[in-house]
């Protein structure tokens, strides 16, 4: 077919299922992200867990928006990430969703999710994650591609720190080869499809990218509730380099303010999807804490 053809000239290609061989940078095929995080007590709540349950966790992620944290929890939640050697996102917090659009909260308005509306809101987003890593951070959760765009040329031209990540989130809508592609160009350096895909779905956003894609081994009511535990060794196997985002369920919907023993929750679910990794695929590679390329906090 023409059409398949003209994909795969531009780098888009169709294959069968196929195990992938790409790696992060120290040869691992998987990590643990923990979302849903949104203040230093729970996070310290979710360290103390994951120790006593024998886990690793890598990213840590905060959804409700850098805004809506003082400097002193930024930095109280860098500093526990930085003493652990793990990554920690922040989220920008000016989106439709916090913003005066009335469309935003319509059936038909909400498509916009959390994109930004309008100049200002583009410039007050800019000066969300400057103020973030001026306090050491270096992980950010993006909601808008054409701010990812402008972040991205921010840091080629030393705007932003070289080794600041951007990560590009579920609730932007994405979940096909053509449009992973085209955030890892303009900046992404993590993308977070939509939930539900199918593994061969991923698979082909997998042969399409090399950067690492981020996918929820659970989810809250509110994005459908669904449980993928048992998939996840077939996960590992076609999306490596993956981040298995876990611990969803415990949340009532995005943006969930995370309790400390909900926290502990968390961690738990990530004792739940190693057991199945080391019942059906013990021999993959997962990371150790503090590899070289995570975006660890300065």
């Amino acid at each position: 077919m023409q059409t398949r053809d003209f994909l795969t000239k531009i780098g888009i290609h169709y294959k069968s299922l196929e195990v992938s061989t790409k790696r992060f940078p120290d040869n691992s095929q998987f990590r643990f992200e923990v979302p849903g995080i949104q203040k230093p007590e729970a996070m310290r709540a979710l360290m103390d867990a994951a120790d006593k349950y024998n886990v690793e966790i890598h990213r840590v992620t905060q959804t409700k928006g850098i805004m809506l944290l003082t400097d002193s929890e930024i930095l109280q939640m860098a500093e526990i990430a930085k003493d652990a050697q793990i990554e920690l996102f922040l989220s920008i917090g000016p989106r439709a969703t916090y913003d005066t659009s009335a469309s935003a909260r319509t059936e038909e308005g909400k498509r916009i999710g959390y994109r930004l509306r309008g100049y200002e809101n583009l410039v007050y987003g800019i000066e969300e994650v400057k103020r973030a890593v001026e306090l050491g951070i270096r992980g950010i959760v993006v909601y808008d591609e054409g701010l990812l765009w402008v972040l991205g040329k921010m840091r080629k031209k030393g705007e932003i720190p070289k080794n600041t990540h951007f990560k590009v989130s579920a609730h932007t809508g994405h979940g096909n080869p053509a449009s992973a592609k085209l955030l890892e160009d303009i900046g992404a350096d993590s993308f977070n499809p939509v939930r539900d895909l199918q593994i061969p779905m991923i698979a082909s956003i997998r042969n399409a990218i090399d950067i690492s894609i981020d996918l929820h081994t659970e989810n809250p009511k509110s994005s459908g509730g669904f449980i993928r535990h048992y998939e996840v060794p077939d996960i590992i196997k076609y999306a490596a380099p993956v981040y298995l985002k876990t611990g969803g369920a415990v949340a009532g919907h995005h943006g969930w303010d995370t309790t400390e023993k909900q926290a502990e929750e968390r961690a738990r679910q990530v004792s739940l999807v190693q057991n199945m990794i080391n019942r059906y695929y013990d021999d993959a590679v997962m990371s150790k804490r503090g590899a070289a390329d995570l975006a660890i906090p300065k």
